[in-house]
């Protein structure tokens, strides 16, 4: 039996491999057949040394359960589309451009994306009150009711913008989260296009 590190490095490489892509881990035969050995045993020896080592650890009892001490716990990420860039300052007339996507982790985020989730690029600060800044991109939802004091974005009289949803009266109107800015309310139309639901600021 070849018991040199660098054969017990292959064994780990592989379970490290396997695990960390997020499929179960391999079997005593699946790392025997991998890394050459003449059988199930000659694996299993391996994986017993790297589990005194305690570079590898396993559930007792549970079938599958090997998994390197050091890996890095999977994350599950989404693609979301990035449909270009809205004003958080005055409204200005602009068309939706995809530009391709972001991964995001949803763990991180606490985020359960659907088919309607889409990104913005903000640019302005009339939102700094809810600290949504310059630069930053906002995940939000078509198709999503919007309540009092939510974050939308809003089509108000044919101009796009970023801006708190507010109802009055029964008439919904926008409000900046910047005092230098007015409220916008509606002439004709106010047709929420999304609402929020995740930031992301990049680090600079």
């Amino acid at each position: 039996m070849n018991e040199s590190p660098e054969t017990r490095e292959r064994v780990l490489g592989y379970v490290t491999r396997t695990v960390v892509a997020g499929r179960p881990s391999p079997s005593l035969r699946e790392i025997a057949r991998h890394c050459g050995f003449a059988s199930s045993r000659a694996a299993g020896w391996h994986v017993e040394t790297l589990v005194r080592q305690g570079v590898l650890a396993r559930d007792p009892g549970k079938a599958r359960s090997l998994r390197p001490v050091t890996a890095t716990p999977r994350h599950r990420t989404a693609e979301i589309p990035i449909f270009g860039s809205i004003p958080a300052g005055f409204g200005e007339e602009r068309e939706a451009e995809a530009e391709g996507c972001i991964a995001v982790d949803l763990d991180e985020l606490q985020l359960k994306p659907t088919a309607r989730t889409f990104a913005l690029r903000v640019r302005g600060d009339s939102m700094i009150g809810k600290g949504i800044l310059d630069g930053d991109l906002v995940l939000l939802e078509h198709g999503a009711e919007a309540r009092h004091g939510q974050v939308v974005a809003a089509l108000i009289d044919g101009k796009s913008t970023l801006k708190t949803y507010v109802v009055k009266n029964r008439k919904a109107f926008l409000r900046a989260e910047n005092a230098k800015y007015p409220d916008l309310i509606p002439a004709e139309e106010l047709m929420v296009q999304g609402v929020f639901r995740a930031l992301i600021r990049k680090a600079k």
